[in-house]
This record gives structure tokens, sequence and C-alpha cells, in this order.
């Protein structure tokens, strides 16, 4: 058992161990549900990590830094710890639903992966359609997955919640699934805002941005000044159109690890105030103030890798 006294949210799991974060995934689950429905998502995963590793056939190795294999396993953790804590604090959320959330979770960024005989660029060019993508892309393997393909038109309206501007189009089919699709879009900001190496990534969304041509950010510094408006927009979004589901995980952080506390938000809240110093301070690069990636190490690998 933790104590309250831990802040943050990293000393609670290695994120960077595919393992661990897994085998978390899996016991989280398997507290509302039969062991051989957790080892599903398990199993899940790691078909997921074929695809995003290059492994399945007729798709390249994801090319996209940002939006990439971690990320994805930031947002499926986000989800199974909001539906624990949803379940705590509420009614339990039907199995079926949750898998389908846990599924939609793994396949929301597959979008971003080339076909093999796509060798143009790379993923982040299908950053304004990656969502649709991402939907057809459900439709098509959720079998592999493990999941009845009765299942896949809901999947992909779950992925469609993860959209910047949602439309009409992605109406839910009930309450319920409006409630799902809310964690979804809300474990997919945490994940990424939350990550304690956020600040250092958002250079790597830069370049994605850059490259599909959207955004309008002048320079890597541009992207991090106006992140802090990103971040009031999310609050908002968060309060309202999510219907405040961000908070459900709470509960989860006091039931497994005697923490009554909302440790992605405050992750975030922490990232927002060190941003602050980053952007008021002009004394030094701002680079030199991002040290939990060495970004310069990053440059020049990808020069390397385009080269």
């Amino acid at each position: 058992m933790h104590t309250a006294e831990v802040l943050q949210l990293s000393q609670l799991l290695n994120h960077a161990d595919p393992g661990a974060v897994i085998d978390e995934i899996e016991k989280i689950l398997h507290f509302h549900y039969p062991a051989e429905d957790a080892k599903k998502i398990r199993d899940a995963y790691f078909w997921i990590e074929n695809l995003f590793v290059g492994k399945l056939p007729g798709y390249r190795e994801c090319t996209t830094e940002y939006h990439n294999l971690g990320h994805t396993r930031d947002v499926l953790l986000a989800t199974a710890r909001l539906i624990d804590g949803h379940n705590l604090a509420k009614a339990l959320l039907a199995k079926d639903m949750a898998l389908d959330l846990c599924c939609a979770a793994l396949l929301h960024d597959s979008g971003y992966i080339q076909k093999d005989d796509d060798l143009e660029g790379t993923g982040a060019k299908y950053t304004s359609t990656h969502v649709e993508r991402s939907m057809a892309f459900a439709m098509t393997y959720i079998p592999a997955l493990g999941v009845p393909s009765a299942r896949a038109d809901l999947i992909a309206r779950l992925i469609s919640n993860t959209r910047v501007r949602p439309g009409s189009e992605d109406s839910p089919k009930s309450e319920e699934e409006r409630y799902a699709g809310a964690i979804l879009c809300a474990a997919d900001l945490l994940g990424q805002m939350a990550d304690r190496a956020y600040l250092e990534k958002l250079i790597f969304l830069y370049r994605e941005m850059r490259e599909a041509g959207l955004g309008d950010y002048k320079t890597e510094f541009d992207i991090l000044r106006k992140t802090l408006g990103f971040y009031e927009v999310v609050r908002k979004r968060f309060e309202g159109p999510l219907m405040g589901v961000h908070e459900v995980v709470t509960p989860h952080f006091e039931k497994r690890y005697g923490i009554p506390r909302n440790l992605y938000m405050e992750s975030i809240e922490h990232q927002m105030e060190y941003l602050k110093k980053i952007i008021s301070d002009d004394t030094t690069n701002f680079r030199k103030k991002l040290k939990r990636i060495d970004l310069e190490k990053v440059s020049l690998a990808r020069a390397a890798d385009h080269s």
C-alpha cells in the first residue's frame, strides 16, 4: 500500500516497461471481470504490438514518434483505471462494454500506421483522417483481437469519440455508449498529458503536425506556448461534453493505493506550471529545460533514419 505522500503518477508504475503495464491492466480488469476476459485484453495488446512494430503482414512499423505504441499503452491503462474507478464509485460497467472500451483504446490510433507500400513520409500525414482510418481498421480486424465481429460497429463508434471535434455522425446509440465514449476520450487526453515526458514529446507532436500541415505552429517553441491554451480547452471539455468522467479515476487511486486524489490531473497541473516557467524564462534555450528525453540524441537518430 502506498501512502498519500506519493505525488507523482510515475512512481506507481514504470510506464516504459510494457510487461509491467499490461500486468497492471490485466489485474485491474480482473477486479471486476472473469480472468479469461481480462486475459483477452492482454492477448489483444500483443496483437496490437505486432502491428506497431511492423510484424503484421501488409503494414509498416509505426513511424510516428508521438502517436506510438507507448501512447496506446498509456491510453489503455488510463481506460482500465477509469473503468475501475467507475465500478468502485457507481454501478458495474457491463463486461462487454468494458472489453469493447479496452479494444477501442488499443485501436484508436491504428490509423497512423502505413501500409507496406506506403513509403512517402510518415503516418503523421494522416493526422486529420486517422480517426476514420482507425475506425475502418477496427471494422476489418476486430475478430483478430478475439472480439465478435458483431461488436465492431460499437467499437468503431467508441473510437470516433477521440476526434478533436466530434461531429453529429458520431452520435451514440445509448446513454451507456455515450458515457463509455467519454471515458475513452478522457483516457486519451489523460494518458498523453499526464506522461512525465509530455512536454518533451510535444516536440514530436510538432513534427507530426507540421508534416500534416495542421495546427498553425511556426516553431517547436510555438507548440509549447500554445499548449497552455489547449489545456484550458481540455479542462472545459472534461467538465462539459465529457461529463466529468476524468474524476472517476480518483476512487481507483484511493482503493488500490490509498491515495484519495486524481493523480492524472495532478500530474498535468504540475506539467502546466513548469511549462509556464519555461515560457516566461528567456535566459536559456527552452530545450535545455526539457530533460526527461535527450532531444538532441533523438534528433540525430531521426536524421540518420531519414538520410
